[in-house]
């Protein structure tokens, strides 16, 4: 029976209009489908009880700023210009008679020792040594380079570049040597140090033009053997520190230090962009969207780690893949992760002492007692041949293992290892005091000369691929920037072994196979050609409790600047688990990989069932989940008052999942995560709207699509109809959520609107829609339908289903779906259909709820050997 009826939020006038289609192609076909191009939206509270109002049309013309400038238009510095390819390189003030104004770019100026953007003061009491030139020939953004000169040469500089005070800002820095997490703040003393990306707000008026919203990015980048960061100080100053990591590796000079860049009303393509103008000023990586993604993301999978920790062995990987395929839930790759290596301690161990790498084939756990020879590949063949996998990866580190390569070892002489010792940067050092008595630190490791790491990466992965190993996770990557000295410094070590993973990989692994994992420094970022999954964050840990609330917010927020380099890794997840279901939903959302670490026979299958489909592959969304536009700058994890909602995009829906993550938070005294006084046991409010998720308007199949959409609560099977501008509330204690399938709704004619919502029983339902057209029979006309949704709601014009179930009606239109998987697929829709097909089935039994909206039925099995989808066809 059902019991449930559509909940009708009337309209608001807070939401902005929606770009138009044409631009969105062009970025579609530039970004490879990715839109990334400018949208102007502005999430503002709610207003429940305002007017309905009939929206714009989807091409209502844009108040975004022109990204898009040229030489001719920006002011010349001396005779050169600005616009020449190699701009000239100047100090902001020589003597007093020069003009102390100097225009950048159109919205970038230098005024009165001030960095002005679009007439908006954002750095005040700018020094005399700061240097500054054009960004305008590195794409398509407004945006300039800084740098500074000094006095003496040294491997460590930092300078001061003037006071940042009531700008909202995000920080992604390093709390640790090997991962970012995030800060929020609105000041300068509020950045922390090993800053590597920040993002501020400027708001406007509201008015458009001048008045609306601009979004500043700093991205401070590596220059020559230098690598810099961004930091605050008690006057509310932001600093630039550039470091080599080498006392013998100095400069006194620095003209490309730091890139800014400013956009309009779109924060997220203000990052994009900038990025890509890095890109084209370095020439030394590429950005996600040109990278090949390899297989394992599109499939399940199940990690060694958390089961068996470095105790992993043969017997244990196939006790593993057995028991999740005994519930239906087939992993499709396995990392066989820490502990199948040939590793010993030094001759003399002392406490607690280091294993280094003494061969690079398995140890003895990973040696068949029928064949010892085969090796690895035996585990290997029958994962794939017992238990039908298609990949299987392995882990190393970037130096072959945690304390390196064993010097000297019999059989690896070639690869020249050395002994070497980390020497941590001040910016990590302060924020991790641990690392200064790590194991690492005093006991060193074998390093890999940078003239044999080819050979190392080389023969190592050839072995592996030989034995049908499909591809690696490569941790500790950070480790490099400690060990520059003797080297030229952190930058160039880290370079040379990047090109020699990237080319072994792109020659041993045809698939991409490779993850990077504890590698969030920029001097990897700045190199990666090659690789496309990067780990998002610190790890999950299952038996850490003040650890989950922070993991879910540092994806998220870490994704906003990692997700530009590559796709992001949510991490391994237990899913017999306290938190299980806070993970599970969270990674569904991702747009990264799902994979589980369980131990064997510990397993909630009703939760796997929401994530993974019967053959082993999932529903992923098509892009890095982000938090949203109206959550960037709030902190959802200290404020006390802030949920956390993080959109991303399917083909033709958008699903938004919302987070309470409040209560636990890195201390910066303690320098370590901690339950913290603002958390608070009640429930937390936020507005939930279809413009939340970014990129809405590219799941409708219209033009001229009004904004209206349907929402499906996955929790209890509520479906919500929020007309453009409207917004819905939600509550939630800390570590609830809740998963929203956010779907644009079709006018097909006078009564009849559509919207599919996918397999409504996993979480990123839309998912498994691939394929959307609709055909309008004639005398179908839509023209009374303008702003019909609220007429027709309003007036309770729900037909029922002896209205619409007669087969003498009149065809109205037809719906052709292509669908993903099997399970209950749900629409909504305003009226119940004539007849559903399911493929070679012409009429299909359905369920139809009129109070609801709902249209259910049910894809008993997976689609037909060959075929990828089901043909639905729904008849009105």
């Amino acid at each position: 029976m059902c019991i449930r009826r559509v909940v009708l939020i009337p309209s608001c006038s807070f939401a902005p209009p929606i770009s138009h289609r044409g631009e969105r192609e062009r970025e579609r076909e530039r970004r490879e489908g990715e839109a990334m191009g400018t949208l102007s939206r502005s999430l503002l509270p709610m207003h429940i009880n305002a007017p309905s109002s009939t929206p714009p049309p989807l091409h209502s013309s844009s108040t975004s700023i022109a990204l898009s400038i040229t030489s001719s238009s920006i002011k010349p510095i001396k005779a050169t210009g600005l616009g020449s390819i190699n701009p000239t390189i100047k100090k902001k003030k020589k003597s007093n008679q020069e003009e102390e104004k100097m225009t950048i770019t159109p919205l970038v100026k230098i005024s009165n020792e001030k960095l002005v953007i679009k007439g908006r003061t954002v750095l005040s009491g700018m020094p005399d040594n700061v240097l500054t030139s054009s960004a305008v020939s590195s794409g398509p953004v407004d945006g300039v380079f800084i740098g500074a000169s000094f006095s003496e040469a040294d491997s460590r500089h930092v300078v001061p570049l003037g006071t940042l005070r009531g700008l909202r800002f995000v920080a992604s820095f390093r709390f640790k040597l090997w991962w970012m997490s995030q800060k929020m703040g609105d000041k300068g003393s509020d950045v922390p140090l090993e800053t590597q990306f920040l993002l501020l707000e400027s708001k406007g008026n509201g008015g458009g033009g001048d008045d609306e919203d601009v979004y500043i990015v700093f991205l401070p980048l590596v220059e020559g053997r230098f690598r810099a960061c961004l930091q605050g100080n008690a006057r509310d100053e932001l600093e630039l520190c550039m470091e080599s990591g080498d006392a013998d590796t100095q400069s006194d000079t620095f003209s490309h230090a730091l890139f800014v860049g400013a956009a309009g009303s779109d924060p997220f393509a203000a990052v994009s962009n900038a990025v890509g103008a890095v890109k084209t000023h370095l020439n030394t990586f590429r950005q996600r969207p040109e990278k090949r993604l390899p297989g394992i993301v599109d499939y399940f999978g199940w990690c060694t780690w958390d089961a068996f920790y470095q105790e992993v062995t043969q017997e244990g990987v196939e006790a593993g893949l057995s028991s999740l395929i005994s519930g239906g839930v087939p992993p499709k790759f396995v990392i066989i992760d820490d502990g199948w290596q040939s590793v010993a301690s030094d001759e003399n161990p002392g406490s607690g002492s280091l294993q280094r790498l003494t061969g690079i084939k398995e140890n003895g756990k990973f040696q068949s007692k029928e064949d010892p020879a085969s090796g690895i590949k035996s585990v290997v063949t029958t994962a794939k041949e017992k238990y039908g996998l298609k990949y299987v990866y392995v882990w190393h580190a970037i130096t072959g293992y945690w304390g390196g390569v064993r010097p000297g070892v019999d059989g690896m002489e070639a690869y020249g290892s050395r002994m070497a010792y980390p020497k941590v940067s001040p910016g990590v050092q302060e924020n991790e005091p641990g690392m200064k008595t790590d194991s690492l630190t005093l006991q060193g490791l074998g390093l890999v000369n940078p003239k044999g790491v080819h050979k190392f990466y080389n023969e190592l992965h050839e072995y592996l691929a030989r034995a049908g190993v499909d591809g690696v996770k490569v941790d500790v990557q950070c480790v490099l920037e400690t060990l520059g000295a003797g080297f030229g410094g952190r930058v160039e070590l880290t370079r040379q072994y990047h090109l020699a993973l990237d080319a072994s990989v792109a020659k041993n692994f045809p698939d991409n196979g490779c993850i990077a994992c504890m590698s969030h420094n920029t001097d990897a970022l700045y190199c990666s050609k090659q690789t496309g999954i990067v780990r998002a964050s610190d790890d999950f840990y299952p038996r850490d409790a003040v650890s989950h609330t922070i993991h879910i917010a540092s994806v998220a927020y870490n994704s906003v600047f990692l997700g530009e380099f590559m796709l992001p890794d949510w991490d391994m997840f237990h899913s017999l688990h306290p938190a299980a279901e806070y993970h599970a939903s969270a990674r569904a959302i991702s747009g990264g990989p799902v994979y589980v670490s369980d131990a064997p026979g510990k397993h909630n299958f009703e939760l796997l069932r929401k994530l993974v489909l019967p053959d082993g592959s999932i529903l992923r969304a098509r892009l890095p989940g982000r938090p949203t536009r109206d959550c960037l700058f709030s902190d959802p994890a200290r404020d006390a008052v802030s949920l956390l909602k993080i959109w991303n995009m399917n083909k033709f829906t958008g699903v938004l999942g919302v987070y309470n993550c409040q209560g636990a938070a890195w201390s910066a005294t303690e320098k370590k995560n901690v339950f913290h006084h603002h958390a608070r046991a009640d429930f937390l409010s936020c507005a939930v709207s279809g413009s939340d998720v970014h990129l809405i308007s590219e799941a409708a199949t219209d033009e001229t699509w009004g904004g209206n959409c349907a929402v499906y609560r996955h929790r209890d099977g509520e479906l919500v109809l929020l007309p453009y501008r409207a917004a819905m509330p939600i509550s939630l204690k800390v570590l609830e959520h809740e998963i929203f399938t956010i779907a644009p709704i079709k006018d097909l004619a006078p009564g009849f609107r559509f919207a599919p919502l996918g397999l409504v029983d996993m979480y990123n339902s839309g998912g498994a829609v691939e394929g959307l057209s609709y055909k309008i029979h004639s005398g179908a006309g839509l023209s009374d339908t303008d702003g019909g949704l609220e007429r027709e709601l309003s007036c309770a014009s729900l037909q029922s289903a002896d209205d619409t179930g007669s087969g003498a009606a009149a065809a109205v239109a037809t719906v052709y779906m292509e669908v993903k998987g099997c399970g209950r697929f749900g629409a909504y829709s305003s009226a119940k259909p004539k007849k559903c097909s399911l493929g070679s089935s012409a009429d299909t039994k359905f369920s139809y709820c009129p109070s609801l909206g709902l249209l259910t039925l049910q894809i008993d099995d997976m689609p037909e050997q060959g075929r990828k989808v089901h043909q639905l066809t729904i008849e009105f």
